[in-house]
């Protein structure tokens, strides 16, 4: 399996509701990195698995309408925790609709696979991987 991976970052604001949360129950900052690898089994006539520029380019344009934002005022997160682990989802999601509308351009429909990790710090990060399900 051929796999290429994409980073980014995002600063944001939230809140989280239950005790399980402590302290980040008040409104707190996080800045998240974001990768995305994307798999394939096979390359392009071109010898890629997607694009990368346009892979940077997808990823950054997902990214932009979170970024320097409070999450607990976006009207996709109402009634959410927005966790690392929920917004890893909520970015594959983003990422997937990309991928089947052509977004990544050659290479795309090669895609089986895709992980979208949100690192929170050195020391904590989580992940959402799945099939590319078409």
């Amino acid at each position: 399996m051929f796999s290429v991976e994409v980073r980014d970052h995002i600063m944001i604001a939230h809140s989280f509701k239950g005790e399980l949360f402590g302290p980040a129950q008040a409104l707190h900052g996080a800045t998240f990195v974001v990768d995305a690898a994307f798999y394939a089994p096979v390359l392009t006539d071109e010898g890629v698995v997607i694009d990368i520029g346009r892979a940077i380019d997808t990823l950054k344009s997902i990214l932009a309408p979170l970024n320097y934002r409070n999450l607990d005022d976006l009207p996709q997160f109402k009634g959410q925790n927005t966790t690392t682990e929920v917004l890893s989802k909520y970015i594959f999601d983003q990422l997937r609709d990309a991928i089947i509308s052509g977004e990544l351009g050659a290479g795309s429909q090669n895609l089986t696979r895709m992980r979208v990790t949100l690192e929170e710090s050195h020391i904590a990060k989580a992940s959402y991987e799945a099939d590319i399900e078409r």
